[in-house]
């Protein structure tokens, strides 16, 4: 069975509100039915869902990190929307512990944390997506969210880059594994995005050192972000399987 390029069971973790909503919403908007994943933000999460497009979405709610919240979510997204065709990988958390001023006690439980959702998060879902898909012997697409910081370094935010890294070389491990049961897997690594969690960073100073980055002297908005996830989950990108795609508008640049 081949994937279809409309109409699909779509499942997008970490859909509250900034890249996740914006993920949700272009999906929604391309005709495919959204399962809305929150670990804690139900509200912020409700309002997403309001605000889709076309029929057939659903509210999702579990903790990600936990096995059996993993395998709940994945099922209870499958129940509602239809056997998942698509999984986006987005949920995430990101807290500043600059390795120098961080208290041992507060650095161990950073990581751990960063570990359990961006990383192991990733790693369950994409399992328990992979092994529907596989049974049902139907091409599918898991796109993962990583980031810039992967490569360039995120001296205040070790544990964020450091997972985000991991979850691009897991997208390539995937990539090689589930190729020969027609399931597409890619990541994006973008850079700074306008969402509401940064919102604080983008003013003053700071905020013109962080657009000054992109000779463009902006940001992402949510939307680009979500184009270019859409379009690695269709049927056209099954050849970009693997790849790792910058969107970071020229702000950082690897060989």
């Amino acid at each position: 069975m081949k994937l279809s390029a409309t109409g699909r069971a779509v499942l997008v973790s970490g859909a509250s509100r900034g890249l996740g909503r914006a993920l949700a919403s272009a999906f929604a908007a391309n005709g495919d039915r959204v399962a809305v994943h929150y670990g804690s933000r139900e509200s912020d999460a409700r309002l997403t869902l309001e605000s889709l497009t076309g029929t057939g979405h659903a509210l999702v709610g579990g903790d990600i990190s936990d096995p059996a919240g993993a395998a709940r979510v994945a099922d209870e997204a499958a129940a509602a929307v239809g056997p998942v065709d698509v999984l986006v990988n987005n949920a995430a958390v990101n807290d500043p512990h600059p390795p120098v001023t961080t208290p041992y006690e507060e650095w161990a439980e950073h990581w751990q944390r960063h570990m359990s959702v961006n990383l192991l998060g990733t790693a369950l879902l994409s399992h328990r997506v992979a092994h529907g898909l596989i049974e049902r012997r139907a091409g599918g697409r898991i796109v993962n969210i990583g980031s810039r910081g992967a490569f360039r370094g995120e001296p205040d935010y070790p544990a964020y880059g450091a997972t985000k890294a991991a979850v691009h070389a897991l997208g390539q491990s995937l990539a090689v594994a589930l190729g020969p049961y027609g399931i597409g897997v890619a990541s994006v690594a973008p850079g700074f995005i306008e969402t509401e969690r940064v919102a604080h960073r983008l003013t003053g100073p700071e905020g013109e050192t962080i657009r000054a980055q992109s000779p463009f002297g902006r940001v992402a908005t949510p939307q680009e972000i979500a184009e270019a996830v859409l379009w690695l989950a269709s049927p056209a990108a099954e050849w970009s399987s693997g790849t790792v795609l910058d969107l970071n508008g020229a702000s950082h640049l690897r060989m």
